[in-house]
């Protein structure tokens, strides 16, 4: 182990921007076989809630601590919305063109992404994909405004609420699942894609969650991180070569020998791709020079 060390080169990430919307519209048996490109997607506010203490007195103490059912609920905003969006948003077409109001809402579900970025990467660090079901819109407001010198889009906006679905495994239902694509396997994902965007020869579908998980399933490996070691006479540093390890200095990839050094440097180390630390890895080491 070495001593705890902040905001250092390729550390510093974030998450930024909302693209690739896609809506999937629910059928009767409770899957979501068709999938609808979302263009004009610029906010997705996601608003868990409950999850609230409730504690329970005896004997002048505390006795126990009950926590509130968490519920998932989101705001989407966006320029416009997939035609197929219509009968989620309480409005039946009868004809083309011609719409009609206050009709009966349809659930579906909604995926989209996430960039993810670093001081090194920047927005190319990768991306989460956000997937959502059992949505529900609520009513909203649509405010049209004269054209003037300082013109603007009409952005739509609409509340929803879920109905948690299955989540398989003994697990506890669930509206809401994330892949980051920076941890599981390339492969898994690339199918998983192929999936939610379809392909030429397959329609996009919004897969259940516990279809999601049985694919990502055993494609991480757990692995032990070696630590490099450091040779005082040549103050040369060499990285030890690991599956599915990548050893940095200073946000910079390195392999084999490195040096000469000629200060104390920190090396650090993050898994690739569908590999994970086990709970024993150091994923740091100073290299104290001389």
């Amino acid at each position: 182990m070495t001593k705890l060390m902040w905001d250092q080169v390729g550390e510093r990430e974030y998450e930024t921007g909302v693209d690739h919307g896609v809506l999937y519209l629910r059928d009767n048996a409770g899957n979501y076989p068709d999938g609808f490109s979302w263009n004009g997607l610029t906010t997705v506010t996601e608003s868990p809630s409950g999850a609230e203490s409730n504690k329970q007195y005896a004997d002048n103490q505390v006795y126990l601590n009950l926590v509130s059912v968490e519920q998932f609920g989101a705001t989407i905003e966006a320029f416009t919305y997939p035609d197929e969006f219509a009968e989620c948003d309480g409005s039946e077409v009868p004809t083309p063109g011609v719409s009609i109001g206050q009709q009966g809402r349809k659930t579906f579900g909604l995926c989209y992404r996430t960039r993810l970025g670093n001081d090194v990467e920047a927005d190319d660090l990768g991306y989460k994909i956000h997937v959502v079901y059992g949505a529900l819109a609520a009513p909203s407001e649509k405010a049209y405004t004269t054209v003037n010198d300082t013109p603007e889009a009409l952005a739509f906006s609409w509340e929803i609420s879920t109905t948690p679905v299955d989540a398989g495994s003994g697990r506890k239902p669930t509206a809401s699942l994330t892949i980051d694509s920076t941890k599981v396997d390339a492969d898994a994902l690339a199918s998983l894609e192929d999936i939610l965007y379809g392909t030429a020869g397959s329609d996009p579908r919004l897969p259940l969650p516990a279809e999601i998980v049985a694919l990502f399933a055993g494609t991480v490996t757990t692995v032990e991180t070696s630590a490099p070691s450091y040779d005082a006479g040549t103050d040369m540093i060499t990285i030890p070569s690991v599956a599915g390890v990548n050893y940095y200095i200073d946000g910079a990839l390195v392999s084999g020998a490195v040096g000469p050094i000629t200060e104390d440097t920190v090396v650090t180390a993050a898994p690739q791709g569908g590999y994970q630390f086990s709970p024993t890895s150091d994923s740091d080491w100073t290299i104290n020079f001389g």
